[in-house]
């Protein structure tokens, strides 16, 4: 399958880099000190959400700062040695200009930065938690890539492996391409669902960039 666009948009964990692992190993540690009850930490959903938004349905407000403040401690310290480049996207990066992607990440800018630096991602446009007041499934994260980076939303491809971010793209009129990577693909709705990045290939002209998509 062909897709025409401006703009390529990359959730970045479980899309261009995997560093769920961290992610449980840190989550499940700051639950544990927070003296919530197993049986709850279990029924959130951690991944392709904000961190104030998981905390928001864990803790009460006046105990938010000061748990937002561990968690982000204990991700950042987690980095070095979690962060994996996931199948294609080296390859797939290294041909795009810098002016045609984005990455747009549920997690604050120090920890993305952070976890791309690890993996030797350098986008020419990040959008974090800490540029939007409304996290995905809004498709505020995405909207605000777009025009950050001078292009139509209805021209953008976004490419997430959460369901969250691909309710998000699909808000945002966009097109959707799913990654089968952390979610079973009767879960995932988007225009085409594929394994991983290494099943698209980008060309790109003065017209702007042709993917191909192999289902």
């Amino acid at each position: 399958m062909k897709i025409s666009a401006d703009a390529l948009l990359f959730d970045n964990d479980g899309t261009l880099v995997s560093s769920l692992d961290s992610v449980h190993r840190c989550w499940t540690r700051w639950a544990e000190e927070q003296g919530i009850a197993a049986e709850d930490f279990a029924r959130v959903e951690l991944h392709g959400r904000p961190a104030d938004d998981i905390i928001a349905d864990l803790l009460p407000a006046d105990r938010a700062a000061r748990a937002r403040a561990r968690i982000d401690e204990l991700e950042l310290a987690d980095v070095p040695g979690g962060v994996k480049l996931l199948p294609g996207t080296a390859e797939l990066l290294a041909g795009l200009p810098a002016g045609r992607w984005a990455v747009v990440t549920s997690a604050n800018r120090e920890l993305a930065e952070a976890r791309l630096a690890e993996a030797s991602i350098r986008p020419g446009t990040l959008i974090s938690a800490d540029d939007i007041t409304r996290g995905k499934p809004h498709p505020e994260p995405f909207l605000l890539a777009a025009e950050r980076l001078g292009v139509d939303p209805a021209r953008c491809v976004v490419f997430e492996d959460a369901p969250a971010g691909l309710a998000a793209g699909r808000a945002a009129g966009m097109r959707t391409v799913a990654l089968a990577t952390t979610t079973d693909r009767a879960e995932l709705v988007a225009d085409v669902v594929v394994e991983d990045l290494s099943a698209v290939s980008a060309q790109v002209s003065h017209r702007g960039v042709e993917i191909t998509c192999r289902v």
